[in-house]
């Protein structure tokens, strides 16, 4: 539209509308291209991108005609119907373009689909409904007051109705789509049809000439934010590439608002203070030249902003991409050499020299590339004071948490320590990562060795009961033999019976029956019954000391405990076996101690180990009746250890409750399964 008007106001909104309109075309065809570009195929965007162009181009149309190009204006602006024809493809797709969901998909999802098989005919219709608009006139160009004005003529109202009709389907299609859907989609939906509100809103002065209102469109003079909120409110959940965009977007309007605010300011107070030159400025064009030094600002403060910081921190080289390297790589790390090697490399490529990363897992070990060595922290700092020590990166694990040093890195530039605190942040995060990974790693390889005892434990129970039957036949068959070979046959059987009866004991299930018992009758009556020739035995406890614990299960403690020293006292001269037990003052537990005064252990040998199956130190022993030991006293909710420090050879110690508490009878329903 073209104003010629002797009110000096006018002229100036006139160009202002015009910047407007062609801000409008410019947007809504960076915005259509872009799109475009991302759309990668989508039909739902791709039809948003042609909506945008097109309502560039009818934009552009109005300029035409403030131009003298009425013939081109008429023409871009007849072509409404194909702006809401492409939102309603837009609207079609969107909905449609992930599952259904809702109580109301089973009414209008017929409705929707006979719709978006029928786009094709749309669009047909919509291009035939244009064809006839500029064949028949439908709009001419008036002249008002020194104003060029778009109206319709008779048919031009039907391209309008048409026009509308079709944006009240597209937008009772969002309608659907906001029934059905949830989560992001219902969201931007919601916004769709607030930005498609504030569209209709600057969009009214557009056919103010049509009925003959006479005021200036200043409505249409905000259409650059209706493309742009549209677009957004379609993309912020698609791509986030466009929140990045929006985010920039809103703190330069932020911006500009403040900068209009304060020029209206300016030109409030200018005269009263004094500034007659500058109140007599016009205030938009105090706000024109503001808004062209932000622009500059805007333009010039990337590349500004790159070239401070390679001054101040030259050589540092970070941007996103090498980030991003930096995770790939650190997460492929298995372990803690691994990363640590991965660690150096990285470190190398970016700073030019080498760097030794270690890890501090405990305060015990630090883990280096080559070797795990029992450094401490102390020692690293003290190497690092000399001049020959290359720059370190030392990781910790404290109780608050994976935190990092450089040590050595004093001496280097800024660029190159800013690009290792990077690094050793990124490196820091891992190491709690791979912690947890490798921590999950070994409870499930726990777990599976816990379940393949089981198995095992089942397997040898049935393997014992089996071995049974063959022995009972052969123990028969001995009966017709020469008493030598008949005796060394029944001691084999018994030898081999017992190890079967030790078998089952140790893989079976083991219940708990509690009652109470006097533990120095039970010795003596077992002190009779062992095999203790020329063994002086003492006993040392009070008479009266009872536990409540399963009796049959401790007597095959004792008895063990007792096989197992006479096992090594019987061919020696002064063997003393002693048991001793007392309790603890204020506690609830006993202690037994079952000293003998046979070989020592060997040095070289754990004591832990003794009471692991298989393992055995005599002649004859098959090893599994101090695992049975361990295993008794465990299921009583007890400790033993085998000890050297009590002026015996060999010492057992045993601690057991007095008393067993309610959670100790509640397991003692359970069954325990042999230790690891």
């Amino acid at each position: 539209m073209k104003y010629v008007n002797q009110v000096d106001s006018v002229p100036t909104l006139n160009v202002i509308f015009e910047m407007v309109i062609l801000l409008t075309s410019v947007c809504g065809l960076m915005a259509g291209c872009w799109l475009y570009w991302r759309a990668a195929g989508k039909r739902d965007l791709t039809a948003l991108s042609a909506f945008a162009i097109m309502m560039a181009l009818w934009c552009f149309g109005h300029l035409a005609i403030a131009h003298d190009m009425q013939s081109l204006g008429i023409f871009l602006i007849l072509a409404n119907p194909l702006m809401p024809t492409f939102f309603l493809d837009f609207s079609v797709r969107f909905v449609s373009s992930s599952q259904i969901q809702g109580e109301y998909s089973h009414k209008f999802k017929p409705w929707l689909a006979l719709l978006s098989n029928n786009l094709n005919k749309v669009y047909l219709v919509s291009f035939l409904v244009c064809m006839t608009s500029w064949w028949l006139s439908g709009a001419i160009v008036i002249e008002k007051a020194g104003l060029f004005l778009f109206v319709f003529t008779d048919y031009g109202w039907f391209n309008l109705v048409y026009t509308v009709l079709l944006g009240v389907l597209g937008h009772a299609v969002l309608l659907y789509g906001w029934l059905i859907h949830k989560g992001n989609k219902r969201r931007s939906i919601l916004v769709l049809f607030m930005v498609s509100a504030w569209g209709l809103l600057l969009a009214t002065s557009f056919i103010f000439p049509s009925v003959g209102v006479d005021a200036f469109p200043y409505p249409m003079m905000l259409l650059p934010t209706y493309i742009l909120l549209l677009v957004y409110a379609v993309v912020r959940y698609q791509i986030l590439a466009v929140n990045a965009f929006a985010n920039r977007a809103l703190l330069w309007l932020a911006m500009m608002l403040s900068l209009l605010i304060l020029i209206a300011f300016i030109s409030a107070t200018a005269a009263p203070l004094g500034m007659q030159a500058l109140a007599e400025v016009p205030a938009w064009q105090l706000w024109l030249y503001s808004l062209t030094v932000l622009l500059l600002s805007a333009l010039i403060y990337p590349p500004l902003s790159r070239l401070v910081e390679r001054l101040i921190y030259p050589g540092s080289r970070l941007n996103e991409d090498l980030l991003d390297i930096w995770s790939q790589a650190l997460k492929g790390a298995k372990d803690w050499p691994q990363l640590i090697q991965i660690g150096e490399t990285l470190l190398k490529q970016q700073l030019g020299q080498s760097v030794d990363v270690s890890i501090e897992i405990n305060k015990d070990q630090i883990i280096t590339l080559d070797t795990n060595s029992n450094a401490n922290q102390t020692a690293l700092q003290k190497e690092a004071q000399t001049n020959e020590i290359k720059m370190q990166l030392l990781v910790r694990n404290l109780y608050q948490g994976w935190q990092f040093e450089l040590i050595a890195w004093q001496d280097v530039s800024p660029g190159m320590r800013l690009s290792g605190e990077v690094f050793a942040s990124l490196f820091t995060t891992r190491c709690g990562l791979l912690q947890q990974s490798l921590e999950l790693a070994e409870a499930e390889r726990q777990r599976l060795d816990e379940q393949h005892l089981v198995e095992l434990g089942g397997l040898s129970a049935a393997m014992a009961h089996e071995l049974r039957n063959p022995l009972n036949i052969i123990s028969m068959a001995s009966m017709s033999t020469d008493d030598t070979i008949k005796q060394h046959i029944q001691t084999q059987v018994q030898r081999a019976d017992r190890l079967i009866s030790d078998l089952l004991l140790y893989s079976g299930s083991l219940n708990l029956d509690y009652s109470p018992l006097l533990l120095k009758p039970l010795l003596l009556s077992l002190e009779h019954q062992a095999e203790l020739d020329n063994v002086q035995v003492n006993l040392d406890m009070p008479d009266e000391l009872t536990l409540e614990v399963d009796i049959q299960r401790i007597q095959q403690v004792f008895i063990n405990l007792m096989d197992n020293a006479a096992a090594f006292l019987r061919n020696q001269p002064d063997a003393k076996l002693r048991i001793e037990a007392k309790r603890y003052d204020a506690s609830n537990l006993v202690q037994i101690r079952v000293h003998n005064n046979g070989p020592e252990i060997a040095a070289n040998m754990d004591a832990q180990s003794l009471f692991q199956p298989f393992v055995s130190k005599r002649s004859g022993g098959h090893g599994l009746g101090l695992a049975i030991v361990k295993r008794i006293i465990d299921a009583h909710q007890g400790e033993i250890r085998c000890r050297s420090d009590l002026n015996w050879p060999v010492s057992f110690e045993i601690d057991l409750p007095l008393h067993a508490n309610k959670s100790q009878k509640q397991l003692s329903n359970q069954s325990f399964m042999p230790d690891q």
